[in-house]
């Protein structure tokens, strides 16, 4: 009875001085808002880099072969003039790897572009993602098709003139009309639609639609890149559990065909989509290293602001106090009833700044490409510092409260 009866007159409290109620929880509200709109951001970012955007961008259970590492930090002029040394990537080699690994696995090369789209009726779309690859990187790459087909090892190899475009190339293109069969100019080279792509959404704002994918020996090869060369190789393996076995024996064949020396280091970059995003591991660890001294600031600060209303309160009940005590409450009974009504005070400004929290983080959602992932677990958490948050503050005023002397109290004006 004793702890609903404090609950009970902590919500009176609060709901007869409202605005005095509201600033005492400031503090605790803007630090649990803050961890919760902090926490949502980064973890929706974490997931997202984690699981849709190695997936779309370097594919399951593969390793890259580039001529350069495609995140680099480094700003020494001599490395970069080494970089620029690179040999590049050839058909030749993606071919090398198919026939010398293995470890069972697709291989695919790639190329990739930019440019307009213009169709066989006139219309055209910008900013088009123009891709020249082989057959394996519908699979790699998890394109799936719609309407149509992909094209076959066939035609890739004799350089066919065909095309799959991606769902909003299509429908700028084409609107209602069947795209298969027409035909699309890619920079004046026509190619003939034979698929259209399943809607794949967006990376960080930037449509993954709004795309056309050839064989990478057709003419596609005069718009990205010298005749001959690719820009990547991809290798998917089979089984998951030998990636790192595959991306040495990679290493092994491209150092052999680059004929480099023991000590010599290598002049190809090899990379998996946790190397990748390595550098957003470290972001992510200092994020989450920094975010509880962020926190436990305004914390403190909303814990002395509830201590402080809590010994105003504690004065403003010392001949109430005095009563209880003549009547035959005990210290513990005063005590408790006092780290109730902080902790309940607490708790109030911790549930506001949850739903705050969650708010202004599905805001950021829905009007940015910065995606967000409430875990119910951090939701609990900000509840639980808001109620431990209150029992701290609380202890200095209820142990006050029940030290007074019922006679002092009695007398108190």
């Amino acid at each position: 009875m004793q702890l609903w009866e404090g609950i009970t007159l902590a919500f009176q409290q609060i709901w007869t001085q409202k605005l005095k109620s509201f600033f005492s929880v400031l503090g605790v509200i803007l630090g649990v808002m803050f961890l919760i709109v902090v926490v949502t951001v980064v973890q929706g970012l974490d997931q997202y880099v984690r699981e849709d955007f190695t997936s779309k961008v370097f594919g399951v259970n593969t390793v890259t072969l580039r001529r350069w590492s495609s995140v680099n930090i480094n700003t020494d002029p001599e490395e970069w003039r080494a970089r620029l040394r690179r040999p590049r990537l050839y058909f030749d080699d993606a071919a090398a790897i198919r026939q010398r690994l293995s470890v069972p696995a697709r291989v695919a090369v790639e190329n990739d572009t930019g440019g307009d789209a213009v169709g066989d009726n006139g219309r055209s779309v910008t900013g088009v993602m123009i891709i020249g690859a082989s057959p394996e990187i519908f699979t790699i790459r998890d394109l799936e098709i719609s309407r149509g087909r992909a094209f076959t090892p066939q035609e890739a190899d004799a350089g066919v003139p065909v095309i799959v475009i991606g769902s909003e190339t299509a429908s700028k293109i084409f609107e209602d009309l069947d795209p298969l069969g027409r035909t699309v100019r890619l920079r004046g080279f026509p190619y003939r639609v034979i698929g259209v792509l399943k809607e794949r959404g967006s990376l960080l704002g930037q449509s993954l639609d709004n795309l056309a994918v050839a064989p990478a020996r057709s003419p596609i090869q005069a718009l990205t890149g010298p005749r001959g060369t690719v820009t990547d190789v991809l290798i998917q393996t089979l089984d998951p559990s030998r990636l790192s076995e595959a991306q040495l024996e990679v290493e092994g064949i491209m150092r052999a065909r680059h004929r480099l020396g023991p000590s010599q280091p290598d002049d190809f970059s090899l990379e998996t989509a946790e190397q990748a995003i390595s550098f957003w591991n470290k972001i992510s660890r200092i994020l989450f290293l920094a975010l509880p001294m962020l926190v436990s600031i305004a914390l403190v600060v909303g814990g002395i602001v509830i201590m402080n209303i809590m010994l105003v309160s504690v004065m403003e009940r010392t001949r109430e106090i005095g009563v209880r005590k003549a009547l035959g409450a005990r210290r513990r009974d005063i005590m408790t009833q006092v780290l109730i009504e902080a902790a309940t005070l607490s708790t109030v400004g911790a549930i506001l700044g949850v739903a705050a929290g969650i708010g202004i983080a599905m805001f950021v959602a829905a009007i940015s490409p910065v995606p967000a992932a409430a875990a119910p677990k951090w939701i609990v958490v900000g509840v639980l510092l808001g109620v431990g948050v209150g029992v701290a503050a609380g202890v200095y005023p209820a142990s006050k409260a029940s030290k007074l002397d019922p006679v002092d109290a009695l007398r108190y004006e």
